[in-house]
């Protein structure tokens, strides 16, 4: 099965969105993150940011602006639905993980172990200029055929906070 075809007027194409990412590319220094975009779907606003972790996994694996990259980047316009918050699988769109995840995979041990669970990791920043307790952080994955990018939300006051740290295609 297919992804499916995105058909809302503020639907960016998968060049919009390679130009947003370039033009944040000079803007990792120092930061925890950078803030990509802002997705308007239902009633709270999603921002999407990306992290010089996920920048130097992509360029490293030469995945960085690659089709797959901006086809799973592109999925956060699908918004997170809490009504459907884990998925059961063939799904496009952001959906929560948890330490439970069966089985447990690359892309679990990535998250936990490698980032939510490890001192250094840039979690405690992340959290910290968000506003937000690092518990309150979810562990979240945006998906889509042929990669997954992988991050924390944060349900924040007004808005909800995407920010991506990783990236999974095996």
């Amino acid at each position: 099965m297919g992804t499916p075809t995105i058909h809302w007027q503020d639907a960016m194409t998968l060049e919009e969105w390679k130009q947003k990412v370039a033009g944040v590319e000079n803007r990792f220094a120092g930061e925890p993150f950078v803030h990509l975009h802002t997705v308007e779907r239902g009633a709270r606003p999603l921002q999407i940011a990306l992290t010089e972790r996920l920048r130097h996994r992509a360029r490293r694996e030469r995945r960085w602006k690659s089709v797959p990259f901006l086809t799973a980047l592109k999925n956060v316009e699908y918004g997170f639905d809490e009504t459907k918050a884990r998925s059961l699988g063939g799904a496009d769109g952001i959906f929560l993980l948890d330490r439970g995840f069966a089985p447990r995979n690359e892309m679990v041990r990535k998250l936990f172990d490698r980032y939510l669970d490890r001192p250094g990791s840039g979690v405690d920043e992340v959290a910290a200029t968000l506003g937000a307790r690092r518990e309150q952080l979810l562990a979240a994955r945006v998906v889509s055929h042929h990669m997954r990018l992988l991050g924390v939300l944060w349900r924040g006051p007004s808005a909800d906070w995407l920010v991506l740290v990783d990236l999974d295609d095996s």
